[in-house]
């Protein structure tokens, strides 16, 4: 298809030496309505994911989750923009924009993942938290992979690059239980059950980003011959680096919220918001660093609440609370909408549907395995 492609807007080039006209220019003030609209239509489907959201938790309806209504949502709209032939400039207000999700999206979801966690029963299943959450997501991400591999192999699906399987094992291995988690709060469970889950959603994002990552770095530098174990090695290095990070920048928050004696009323405004401001210090201090934004950012979560939360005014406490709460879930929804709407939007192939199917064997089959040998995958 991709050469097919090729070919097509290889035929239909112009001759050589020939310059296009430039593209016609908007009229004045064509730009801001277009950009009005746009984020009408985006703060329309923020308004109704969170109503419909209110809905199914009101009525007990756990068969479809707030995510997946979300998700939902943006392929209904985006079809219907797609087939209403909707301006090109509106479109761009939805095209997926690797920095904007990287930047203003993913740290305040990540931050708050952390900062939510109850310290006492997190730090009481430590050890079996991190131990389901990266060695747990790190053999299911590789078994995914190796299983699609074979695969390809069998001539079963389309035969993809090894690493470009272990990719996609990383993409497809972090889970997210809000629905499981809601059900443990109503049933009132066990509080360690809870921490486990909890936690360990929490972790493999992380993980599953940063293996992702490794696993892009791997498939751009085996054209140099670089050895696989040495990138291995450098993921550790990155996710070690990238949590030593996040916790120094977390202890360094929590000394000077305790010896700088902002929690006064009369600061509260300045108290506020350096507390704000310390997450994407410690995030962007990952990236500049070559890190993983997405791990330190996590880590500071939860060091702040542990160490740093505590020494606040009452005042402030509550509105750091409600603040990170209120920007986590605007973002988390929005990102869902983002996804369904350019789902509904881009021109897909359907060439390679077992592709499709035999991941979905693979994964059940890792299910399957997971829950005869009880390893917490």
């Amino acid at each position: 298809m991709a050469l097919e492609l090729s070919l097509a807007s290889a035929s239909a080039s112009p001759p050589a030496g020939w310059l296009a006209p430039p593209p016609p220019l908007a009229p004045p003030g064509k730009e801001q309505q277009v950009a009005g609209v746009g984020i009408l239509l985006q703060i329309s489907m923020l308004v109704l994911s969170f109503v419909l959201g209110h809905v199914l938790r009101r009525h007990r309806f756990y068969y479809l989750p707030e995510a997946s209504a979300s998700l939902l949502i943006g392929l209904v709209v985006g079809g219907l923009a797609n087939i209403s032939n909707t301006e090109t400039n509106t479109r761009t207000w939805f095209n997926f924009h690797e920095e904007f999700f990287f930047l203003f999206l993913l740290p305040p979801i990540i931050f708050q993942s952390g900062f939510s966690l109850s310290p006492k029963p997190f730090f009481a299943n430590f050890g079996a938290i991190v131990t389901f959450a990266i060695l747990g997501t790190f053999i299911a991400s590789v078994v995914t992979g190796v299983l699609v591999y074979l695969g390809g192999l069998t001539f079963l699906m389309y035969k993809l690059p090894l690493v470009e399987c272990l990719m996609f094992g990383a993409l497809i291995s972090a889970t997210d239980p809000v629905t499981v988690l809601s059900i443990f709060q109503e049933l009132g469970s066990d509080v360690n059950l809870y921490a486990l889950v909890f936690g360990e959603s929490v972790l493999n994002d992380a993980m599953a980003i940063s293996l992702y990552r490794t696993m892009s770095s791997v498939r751009s530098h085996a054209a140099a011959g670089e050895n696989f174990f040495m990138m291995i090695l450098q993921f550790l290095e990155t996710f070690v680096g990238s949590m030593s990070s996040g916790v120094g920048v977390g202890f360094i928050s929590a000394l000077l919220f305790k010896y700088a004696g902002l929690d006064v009323d009369n600061l509260q405004n300045l108290e506020c918001c350096l507390f704000v401001l310390f997450p994407y210090f410690s995030y962007m201090l990952a990236e500049g660093l070559g890190l993983s934004g997405i791990v330190s950012i996590l880590f500071t979560g939860m060091v702040m609440k542990h160490y740093t939360f505590s020494n606040l005014s009452d005042n402030s406490q509550r509105f750091v609370s409600a603040f990170f709460h209120l920007l986590s879930s605007l973002a988390e929804t929005f990102v869902f909408i983002y996804m369904g709407f350019d789902i509904a939007m881009e021109e897909h192939s359907w060439s390679h549907v077992g592709f499709i199917f035999f991941s979905i064997v693979s994964l059940k089959v890792l299910f399957f395995q997971k829950n005869n040998t009880n390893c917490g995958l």
